[in-house]
């Protein structure tokens, strides 16, 4: 296994059931991203935990003419990740979309997670989180624009779905750019196999 990272993408309370901009079923990969978490922890490898961080007034929002409902506001209950969710202490949390005027899905977007992950001479950074049909999407393909190896954990994902089948289009999007889709138990076995 090349130097990996583990990148969980926006598993924030207001992307979840109850949410200001909630996933259906969000909170179901919870579980299994813990499980992934674990994995990495043990292994001492780099996890990272990116979060929508929007000012009030955000251009995304309805009330700036954007798309969505307010969600994920800098200090809000709805910003905190999903309380379930296990974040190591040497876990670097990355804050996006905290310009007003940018919108930004990708973990890579107005950020230094690239320089962050050359630092530390990772090759290939594994996915997971909410939502498949953005957020997800767009760090992959960012990712693979940056040349990073990258494997999607398709059982760690959700999609929006806001037109049907977005989730389903984003997965095959991300295959065309050149990502691998994996699940959960197939990362754990790796991650144990680099340990014995």
């Amino acid at each position: 296994m090349s130097r990996a990272a583990l990148l969980v993408i926006d598993v924030q309370r207001d992307f979840c059931p109850g949410g200001a901009l909630a996933v259906k079923d969000g909170d179901e990969v919870v579980p299994a991203i813990n499980r992934v978490v674990a994995g990495f922890d043990r292994a001492k490898l780099p996890i990272f935990f990116t979060r929508d961080w929007h000012p009030p007034d955000h251009t995304s929002f309805k009330g700036q003419g954007g798309p969505w409902p307010p969600h994920c506001v800098q200090g809000t209950g709805g910003a905190a990740f999903h309380p379930s969710l296990r974040i190591p202490t040497s876990a670097v949390v990355i804050s996006k979309g905290d310009d007003q005027s940018k919108e930004a899905y990708s973990g890579f977007q107005g950020t230094d997670l690239a320089t962050r992950l050359r630092g530390l001479g990772i090759k290939e950074v594994f996915i997971a989180g909410l939502t498949t049909d953005y957020c997800v999407k767009e760090t992959a393909t960012d990712a693979r624009k940056a040349g990073f190896a990258v494997k999607v954990i398709g059982d760690c994902i959700k999609a929006v779905d806001a037109k049907p089948g977005d989730g389903v289009r984003a997965i095959l999007k991300m295959k065309k750019e050149g990502a691998r889709l994996v699940d959960s138990s197939s990362v754990i076995r790796l991650l144990a196999s680099t340990q014995q």
